[in-house]
């Protein structure tokens, strides 16, 4: 059996992207003991992602590449918002750098980074932290299997043993 839609995935990964001087930058890697888990198939990861493992089984290894148009788009340079300082008021006033969690007027949520602090407003960048950057992916299947009638029900597995994560 090999992966596809309405599997439990669990792999091992390790993802770069591009630094200066064409170097690779590691921007996270999966814990051997803590696999990243997920139901394949849903849109819980990048379709480009979930197509480079398609059809791999346990114990499988793979390295592929996703562009940004593959991935989290290019960078848009208007997507910037000054947000009044007032919303502030209770946690402080957010450093240079620091990741604020947002919702839009849909309730979907989202996270930004803050580029700047004035007088009048914090200036946030609202790109995906990965837009514009390749991602290059080393990845391990650690083991998969089909998805339980709940897990299909609720939209996410339930670890890779199916009765996990409630």
């Amino acid at each position: 059996m090999t992966i596809d839609n309405k599997h439990v995935v669990a792999l091992n990964y390790i993802l770069h992207t591009d630094g200066e001087n064409n170097e690779k930058v590691l921007v996270e890697k999966s814990d051997a003991g803590n696999p990243l888990t997920f139901l394949y198939g849903v849109g819980m990861m990048i379709p480009k992602f979930e197509e480079s493992i398609k059809g791999l089984t346990s114990g499988d290894k793979a390295s592929f590449t996703i562009l940004p148009a593959e991935g989290y788009g290019e960078r848009n340079p208007q997507a910037v918002a000054q947000l009044p300082l007032d919303m502030f008021n209770e946690s402080g006033m957010p450093p240079v750098g620091a990741i604020l969690p947002l919702s839009d007027n849909q309730g979907n949520n989202f996270q930004a980074v803050v580029v700047e602090v004035t007088s009048e407003a914090v200036v946030a960048d609202l790109n995906h932290p990965m837009a514009g950057k390749t991602l290059y992916f080393d990845v391990e299947i650690v083991d998969h299997r089909e998805a339980t009638e709940e897990e299909l029900a609720h939209g996410h597995a339930h670890g890779i043993d199916g009765n996990s994560g409630h």
